[in-house]
């Protein structure tokens, strides 16, 4: 048994309350613990894991949040360095799932999030899990 953060950057509540519930149902269906914190945007959902690793009370992570285009540019610095923030860290050995949305609409969002769906939410979950397994067997 692992213990999970998600984090998550809680603006659209509607699509990241789909989001958690597919990562939640995919983590606690192996037993694993998971926790849920709130950062105020995307681009704080990455510091927000690096202080939580340094913690060492948690084994992986998820990033959830959604990501809308809008009519200016701040889309694509969110977007990007959202995504920037959290590869760095994977990079460093943290095992993260990247759940955040990057879209042009709701409702690309909307079917994205959807558990029933594309269930985006659960595939983020699988990859933490994937990369938590990895560093367990290099770590032997």
């Amino acid at each position: 048994m692992a213990r999970f953060l998600i984090v998550e950057a809680r603006f659209y509540s509607h699509l990241n309350d789909m989001l958690i519930a597919g990562a939640r149902e995919a983590l606690e269906a192996g037993g694993n613990e998971v926790e849920t914190i709130t950062v105020p945007g995307a681009l704080e959902i990455p510091a927000a894991i690096a202080m939580a690793a340094e913690s060492g009370r948690y084994d992986g992570f998820v990033a959830i949040g959604v990501v809308i285009r809008g009519e200016t540019y701040h889309f694509e610095i969110v977007a990007g360095e959202s995504a920037r923030g959290i590869m760095a860290l994977t990079m460093d050995g943290i095992a993260i799932g990247n759940g955040i949305l990057t879209v042009e609409n709701e409702q690309q969002a909307l079917v994205r999030a959807d558990p029933a769906q594309k269930n985006k939410g659960g595939e983020a979950a699988q990859a933490a899990l994937a990369l938590l397994d990895l560093s367990g067997r290099f770590a032997a």
